[in-house]
Order: C-alpha cells, then sequence, then structure tokens
C-alpha cells in the first residue's frame, strides 16, 4: 500500500511509524499543520519531523511554500469558534482534508495521521472527519488506534534527543497551558 501519512511531530509519529513498520508499510511522511503557533514553534516541529525521516530514510512531502505554514489560514477558517471542541474538529478537518487531497492527487492508495496516536485528541473525531475525506477524495483512509504505544513513542523521542513539545500547537492550547500553569503557582483566596 503506498500510504501518505501526516505527522503533526516528530514525538506522535515515531510508534506510528514502527507499528506501520511492522505491517510492512513504509510511508511517505506529510507535514501540514497551518494551526501551530507562533512560526518559532512551527519551524522546531517541522525541522525534528524533517531531521527524524532523514535518520530513518524516509521520504517527506510539505504543501506549498513554507511547508503549509498558514496561521492565518487556520484562525479565519474557525469563524470564531474558539472552545473545544469544535476548533479541535475544524483543525482535524483542515489538515485531514488536506492531506487526503494530496493523497488522491499524488496516486497514493491511502492516508492515515500520527493524530491517532495521541490520548488527548477526540480520536472519534479524527476518524469521522478522516473517513468523510477519504469518501471526498477517493481515496482510502488507513485506520489504526496507535494510543497503546503513545507512551513508548514518547520515551524514544526524548531516547533519541527529538525536540518535544509543551501544547498541542495552535495559539489557543498554548494559551491554556499558561492558564493552567497560572492556576497552579498562584495562591487560593
Amino acid at each position: 500500500m503506498r500510504l501518505l501519512f501526516h505527522c503533526c511531530c516528530a514525538p506522535c509519529a515515531t510508534a506510528c511509524l514502527e507499528v506501520l513498520a511492522s505491517g510492512g508499510i513504509v510511508p511517505r511522511l506529510f507535514w501540514y499543520n497551518p494551526n501551530i503557533h507562533p512560526f518559532t514553534e512551527y519551524k522546531s516541529r517541522r525541522d525534528t519531523l524533517f531531521q527524524y525521516a532523514a535518520s530513518q530514510n524516509l521520504e517527506t512531502e510539505t504543501p506549498g511554500e513554507n511547508g503549509g505554514y498558514g496561521l492565518r489560514v487556520f484562525l479565519h477558517g474557525l469563524g470564531g469558534a474558539t472552545a473545544k471542541p469544535a476548533r479541535c474538529e475544524f483543525c482535524y478537518r483542515l489538515r485531514l482534508e488536506k492531506t487526503a487531497a494530496h493523497a488522491a492527487q499524488s496516486g497514493f492508495d491511502g492516508f492515515s495521521s500520527s493524530l491517532l496516536v495521541s490520548p488527548y485528541q477526540d480520536h472519534e473525531a479524527i476518524r469521522r472527519i478522516a473517513g468523510e475525506a477519504a469518501a471526498r477524495h477517493g481515496v482510502a483512509f488507513l485506520y489504526r488506534d496507535f494510543r497503546p504505544r503513545f507512551r513508548e513513542g514518547q520515551a524514544r523521542s526524548r531516547s533519541l534527543g527529538l525536540y518535544m513539545q509543551k501544547y498541542c500547537g495552535c495559539i489557543f492550547s498554548e494559551e491554556e497551558r499558561y492558564a493552567k500553569q497560572s492556576e497552579k503557582q498562584e495562591p487560593s483566596p
């Protein structure tokens, strides 16, 4: 199977790629994550993925200039839906739609995503949205529940010295991260 594999970051991709390889699938990695903010974070995640891919002799692709960085596209598309789950579902749709379209246009048999490894993501929404994108573009969606390998992938990434992010990626998840830190540090009245 010729598989295009959407990667949100190298730490999430490591365990997924090992599972796929055990099944004889060596995918081409696809970087499209316009949700990641700020650009320095985007660049760190992108460059880490590309370095990891090169070390594993895996091919990578990115759409357009800057590897698809498009904060304005992400923010505009939200249309004010900044609360979960609406913003997360839009984010999944944006990235998986682009992956499915690219897979179909480039002659891949199917696509999948490293988003399926994270216990912090809405797994059923990802599965539903990817299935819809697959049907729209006439390409298969390869579903795998990679979550049981999440901790293993994180540990492997640390051992390899890969950049490990502290939040999902969007400006709102970054804000939530800092709000949680602030709550922990402020004394209760």
